[in-house]
């Protein structure tokens, strides 16, 4: 039996939830809550899905998905102190954020907002060197650039996730 709004193959709900989503009917650009696990002790870490590309569509160079990633990380953690993880998606369309905490959606897109506005006014790309990365060369600031700038220009649209 299926769930509807679950692109199941097997018809099985999947432990991963974006597995779990049907990938055709998201429309990117979008924020939104991905997963929410309150922990024993009462803590609760929220998951986001900062998808910049439409999946199956469009994505994202890896040298600016690695870039984007060093100054999201780094800029982010200026703005709130509850940012656990900026991690990119393997399939190169978006980024997921991890936070302590329950945060209105509006809270964490002026979060994204304000980070990615630092990104554009880097000169250069943070911890990108061998010493500090594990793959120092594989960056593009001017990659990372064009992507936060794509993302900011289509901020109305952030909250909805599907058409």
């Amino acid at each position: 039996m299926t769930t509807p709004g679950v692109a199941t193959i097997t018809g099985m709900r999947m432990n991963v939830e974006s597995f779990n989503l049907d990938h055709r009917t998201v429309a990117a650009p979008y924020i939104r809550v991905a997963d929410r696990k309150t922990l024993p002790a009462g803590d609760v870490i929220t998951k986001y899905d900062i998808r910049f590309c439409q999946p199956n569509q469009d994505h994202l160079d890896m040298p600016g998905i690695h870039s984007l990633e060093h100054s999201m990380a780094e800029t982010i953690r200026n703005h709130a102190n509850y940012v656990l993880d900026f991690s990119p998606m393997g399939c190169q369309t978006g980024f997921y954020l991890m936070v302590v905490g329950d945060h209105p959606q509006d809270e964490i897109e002026e979060l994204i907002a304000v980070s990615l506005t630092d990104v554009l006014e880097l000169t250069e790309v943070p911890a990108a060197n061998e010493i500090q990365c594990g793959w120092g060369e594989s960056h593009s600031l001017e990659d990372a650039k064009a992507a936060a700038r794509a993302f900011l220009d289509r901020r109305a649209e952030w909250s909805q996730v599907t058409a």
